[in-house]
């Protein structure tokens, strides 16, 4: 099975800038989508950005387009989401998640079958 640990959170002020790492090992073959997912306390967990392991296609929920940006290592078998400009309402916790079979969609975080551990992070205004 894959295992993914997340690395980069903190806290840090409104306006500054986090780069999350998700490194990814086991059968890293298999991964279709690897995704990024973020719970704030009280809420659900909801959909910041995928990426298509294979040809690098990216996704983003509106509320991170234009501030968050997810990339690739294939050689390290890592996932990245470069966070510029956060707010106050982006603190959470976030999760890197893969998804290792074919099926239509990377939103719904149902869809993903491997989770790390997450991370914190606060942005304070």
């Amino acid at each position: 099975q894959v295992q993914l640990v997340e690395s980069g959170g903190g806290l840090v002020q409104a306006g500054d800038s986090l780069r999350l790492s998700c490194a990814a090992s086991g059968p890293t073959f298999s991964m279709y989508y690897m995704g990024w997912f973020r719970q704030a306390p009280g809420k659900e967990r909801e959909f910041v950005a995928a990426i298509r392991w294979s040809e690098g296609s990216t996704y983003y929920a509106d509320s991170v387009k234009g501030r968050f940006t997810i990339s690739r290592d294939n050689a390290k078998n890592t996932v990245y989401l470069q966070m510029n400009s956060l707010k106050p309402e982006d603190t959470a916790i976030y999760y890197c998640a893969s998804k290792t079979y074919f099926s239509v969609g990377y939103y719904s975080a149902s869809l993903y079958n491997y989770w790390g551990q997450g991370t914190q992070v606060t942005v304070s205004s």
